[in-house]
């Protein structure tokens, strides 16, 4: 994963503090936009670790500060419901002219009513996504409902939330009371989905039911069973980034891997300006190699000789596994360890005693209801895979030019 720190001015003129976060390949299949929970920042945990889990899956995810919040210029206590769209609208359209137009829009919380707001003025989002969302803006007052008379009275007050004091002024109040959010959420147009928890105490779960009856289909809702509001437990918050991830897919564009095509098995691309970072497409499969930043590589993807060990130790493990299917052995799960270097071949005669060789050590870890016996035949069959074959018994590699396709 790749993270870049970046600012644009909101409508105002000021600069927001943003991060985006790209996929090790820095080749995004589609890009998304993350609003943040009411008085959070973009740098909260739970907002990095989605954002993560999105990255993980080829999705570039664009997160930043509100106006008046974490490493954003201007005052909190100035902004309101309709500032945080707005902010929202300029984010999107930044990537647009800087990037990519986002087809994704993920919120958090108040940041969740507020990208079903913003969603209906980007006609480029083709997926909306809320955790832990407010059905009306106007719910998230209870948070200090002790302070509301005085806000009234005074035009402001300051209030805790989150264990840090912050200023409320009238017009946030007044500006919130705008929002009646079901007429909006029934014309949303397009694919929503809806991930909240049981147990939130500071957004109820009715409020996912609400959104949800509101809503038209496309429309899903995922049970977050044991996570609190913030998410603050690293495997609910990659939990939704996966969720997010996989349900997205569907709306997005197809990654047509940016003509990387052969008539052959694989094809692999190497880029100038990428450095060592090599694509691999194989089989319609994609992947990246590259090395160790001490030999100039920029350490995003295991090595040629990762790979190569790899394949050995993939092949060992479907050849065991389609024996131990055979045969009906009781073998649960193999696992196997595998380790590349070069060591001195004492029984190789005809090399001098500085010569060296490559071995592979390859040690099998099985698991279930085995005898001795079969252990100790797995270990034979082992042997029998087909990469096994290939690299010890001899391999020959043409290499030609390919005609250029006129």
């Amino acid at each position: 994963m790749k993270s870049f720190k970046l600012e644009f001015p909101n409508a105002d003129g000021q600069m927001l503090s943003a991060r985006l976060e790209m996929p090790v390949d820095k080749k995004p299949k589609a890009y998304a936009l993350f609003a943040h929970c009411f008085t959070c920042s973009k740098n909260l945990m739970a907002v990095t670790n989605i954002s993560r889990a999105l990255t993980s899956r080829g999705i570039a995810v664009l997160r930043f500060d509100f106006t008046g919040l974490g490493d954003s210029e201007g005052e909190f206590a100035d902004t309101n419901f309709s500032s945080n769209v707005q902010d929202l609208i300029v984010a999107a359209e930044y990537l647009k002219s800087e990037y990519e137009a986002p087809k994704l829009i993920v919120g958090h919380s108040l940041g969740g009513a507020a990208v079903l707001i913003a969603a209906h003025k980007l006609p480029y989002i083709t997926a909306v996504a809320t955790v832990g969302a407010p059905a009306d803006p106007p719910h998230v007052k209870h948070l200090f409902e002790g302070a509301l008379d005085e806000i009234e009275t005074a035009g402001k007050a300051k209030v805790s939330l989150g264990g840090r004091p912050f200023t409320i002024k009238k017009q946030f109040i007044d500006d919130l009371q705008e929002y009646e959010q079901s007429q909006v959420i029934k014309e949303l147009d397009r694919p929503l989905l809806i991930l909240h928890s049981p147990q939130d105490d500071t957004v109820d779960i009715k409020n996912a039911e609400k959104i949800y009856l509101a809503a038209h289909h496309p429309k899903s809702y995922i049970s977050l069973d044991g996570a609190d509001h913030l998410l603050t437990r690293k495997e609910d918050a990659s939990y939704v980034g996966e969720v997010i991830a996989s349900w997205a897919t569907r709306y997005l564009p197809k990654p047509d891997e940016d003509g990387l095509t052969t008539d052959h098995q694989v094809v692999v691309r190497n880029e100038k300006e990428r450095g060592l970072l090599t694509e691999i497409l194989a089989n319609g499969h994609y992947m990246i190699a590259d090395e160790p930043k001490d030999v100039g590589g920029t350490d995003l993807a295991g090595t040629p000789y990762d790979l190569l060990v790899a394949s050995l130790g993939a092949c060992t493990a479907m050849t065991i596994r389609l024996y131990a299917n055979h045969k009906g052995l009781d073998l649960e799960e193999v696992k196997v360890h595998l380790t590349r270097e070069k060591r001195h071949a004492a029984d190789a005669e005809s090399l001098d005693e500085k010569s060296k060789m490559e071995f592979i050590d390859r040690e099998l870890e099985l698991t279930g209801n085995l005898t001795e016996e079969q252990r100790n035949r797995i270990v034979e069959i082992a042997d029998r895979c087909p990469v096994h074959k290939t690299l010890t018994q001899g391999l020959i590699v043409n290499t030609k030019l390919k005609q250029a396709v006129s």
